[in-house]
């Protein structure tokens, strides 16, 4: 309330002119423009220069942070550029190895192959050599039995013993005769 009566006699107090009221007056014009000078030489002398001073350490900083920026894209460039190189070198190993155990399966398998017919053949091989024996051994104990019938036999037809000799030369003769598809005729 104080202030708003002090207003009001302020008011009534100074006679008031549109126009006087508008343009300051030349005291005021000088304060002023003192003031400005003095608020300014103090913004140029030391607001201005720590400003500066802030933009340049801002500026610093940025380019700083633009530069390791750029290191860390150029350093992200070469480690994509090394793994792209260690992914290709690996699909080569991949394929190489891929193809040296196609080649190695496929040198098994003519190896396990050649070995089995190998075995096939040795196996033949030593059945028909078996076969032979067989039928060599079968053949000498047919002999010895037809031998010993043909003596016993000739020994009852003769009436008579036959010594060894005689006994041999009418085995072979009669074996003779049975190999080649001849009939005795005695």
């Amino acid at each position: 309330m104080f202030i708003t009566r002090l207003a009001v006699l302020a008011q009534e107090a100074v006679p008031t002119s549109e126009k006087a009221d508008l343009y300051p007056k030349a005291a005021e014009l000088i304060t002023a423009a003192l003031a400005f000078f003095i608020l300014f030489f103090f913004f140029w002398k030391w607001v201005l220069p720590r400003i500066n001073a802030l933009l340049e350490e801002r500026r610093q900083q940025i380019q700083g942070q633009l530069e390791s920026a750029e290191d860390t894209r150029r350093q992200a460039d070469k480690e994509l550029a090394d793994y792209r190189a260690q992914l290709a070198n690996a699909r080569d190993e991949g394929n190489r190895i891929i193809e040296e155990a196609r080649l190695t399966a496929e040198q098994l398998r003519r190896d396990i192959q050649a070995n089995a017919e190998q075995e096939a053949q040795n196996t033949v091989t030593r059945a028909q050599e078996e076969i032979r024996a067989e039928r060599d051994r079968v053949f000498n104990e047919l002999r010895t039995q037809v031998g010993e019938i043909a003596v016993e036999l000739a020994g009852r037809v003769v009436g008579q013993s036959l010594d060894t000799q005689t006994h041999e030369k009418l085995i072979d003769d009669y074996i003779a005769q049975v190999a080649s598809g001849e009939q005795g005729t005695n």
